[in-house]
């Protein structure tokens, strides 16, 4: 087993740790910890929001959920010999939700949960449709979940980290500081906002203090979005197995992760879309000196995709095109096409008993893909959802019977009061 470098208490909240991440973005962060080029390592990983979300039947603590505080990471790791140009390599040899029964206190978690924000909040990718708050409690059993909120589904775990990166130098962190408060002046009273501009409120920024606290808390930059750095790119498939390739843009790189999920579809469309989980990965890190030259990588991190992901092997899928729904046609929109193949879905899926925040969850939370099906034939993009049939418990296809089947339903998907 690795040594594990950044061990965490269930028990206690974030801030309280022996060691101490961070949930913003800054170059003067401090590292937490220092490793060497080929170390391989484990670190522990709180779920996104520090317990804040309960196994409940409510969905008020997805209501209220304390937004300036996302995402609790770990990290800065600073690497030995890594410097700005350099390619940060990192192997994800191993992630779990929870340690073996012996091996400390995230043990017995055996849980996580999806959710959808309402629209002051953030709302979701279909936010017009489901302006409210929900919540759904998944169980884990061995590799499995279900869920009492969603019947008659089960997904085999594809897990991975929504976020991971390095940190952004000074010049890097105030161009998206700059783009992003432009964008926000665009629209400033928009409702879900354009952006999240650096917030002091909730900042975690590992063992600074004083009046370096107070600035870095003003300038560091919120989580929510991917960015160069990579940051929260949510990408399913970076798997067990998987290999990244992160530009480094500070001595050390300061590697950060956290956000584990245990199973998500591509796009997290209900945002808090994934199921949500604590635990750990183990890590090997190594460098290309000037890799980001060499291989004419200006910024973004690219990756080779890990071979853990479910063995499905049937699909159903569900297509859209760029016309809205008041019948303005857009041209050559994925994203708008992409959103009409996934109400294209959720229609489909109320047909066989479930409701629209059920099917919604699904598309969320299982392992479905997405796809940019057609990109040239203006004007409209095509785009295209498929789903793996074998989640379901029963058949999910059509048949000439013309008789969905009805699921049976448990506990209704919990909504907030507003």
């Amino acid at each position: 087993m690795p040594k594990n470098l950044f061990p965490l208490d269930n028990t206690k909240k974030f801030t309280n740790q022996k060691l101490v991440g961070h949930n913003r973005w800054h170059p003067d962060i401090p590292a937490a910890v220092h490793i060497k080029p080929g170390e391989v390592f484990r670190a522990d990983c709180r779920e996104w929001f520090d317990g804040a979300i309960k196994n409940d039947d409510s969905a008020e603590d997805m209501r209220h959920c304390p937004l300036p505080g996302v995402h609790v990471l770990s990290g800065p790791f600073h690497v030995e010999g890594a410097e700005p140009g350099d390619l940060l390599i990192v192997d994800i040899l191993d992630i779990d939700a929870c340690h073996d029964e012996d091996s400390g206190p995230f043990a017995g978690m055996g849980w996580g949960y999806s959710g959808v924000f309402a629209s002051k909040n953030g709302g979701s990718f279909l936010t017009e449709r489901f302006p409210d708050a929900y919540k759904v409690i998944w169980d884990f059993r061995g590799d499995v979940a279900t869920s009492r909120h969603v019947p008659e589904v089960a997904y085999v775990g594809i897990h991975h980290p929504g976020l991971m990166g390095t940190a952004p130098s000074h010049d890097l962190l105030a161009k998206w500081t700059k783009r992003e408060t432009d964008l926000i002046a665009t629209d400033p009273h928009r409702v879900p906002p354009l952006a999240l501009p650096p917030l002091p409120d909730s900042a975690i920024l590992g063992s600074l203090k004083g009046a370096d606290f107070d600035r870095v808390a003003r300038e560091g930059a919120r989580t929510a979005p991917p960015r160069e750095n990579g940051g929260n790119q949510d990408i399913k498939n970076l798997t067990a197995g998987s290999r990244i390739f992160y530009p480094v843009f500070v001595p050390g790189a300061k590697l950060s992760f956290g956000d584990l999920h245990f199973s998500q579809g591509d796009g997290e469309i209900t945002f808090c879309g994934a199921i949500e989980m604590g635990g750990y990965m183990d890590l090997h890190v190594d460098l290309i000196k000037n890799g980001m030259s060499i291989y004419g990588l200006k910024e973004n991190a690219m990756f080779i995709p890990g071979r853990c992901d479910p063995q499905y092997s049937e699909w159903l899928a569900f297509s859209g095109v760029s016309v809205d729904g008041k019948g303005k046609q857009h041209y050559l929109d994925s994203w708008l096409a992409y959103a009409n193949a996934c109400h294209h879905a959720i229609d489909y899926l109320m047909k066989f008993g479930y409701s629209d925040v059920q099917a919604y969850m699904i598309l969320g939370t299982a392992p479905v893909e997405g796809r940019l099906s057609g990109v040239v034939d203006i004007p409209n993009a095509c785009s295209t959802i498929y789903i793996p049939t074998e989640i379901f418990q029963f058949d999910v296809r059509p048949s000439k019977a013309g008789k969905p089947h009805q699921v049976k339903q448990g506990l209704a998907v919990p909504r907030s009061a507003n």
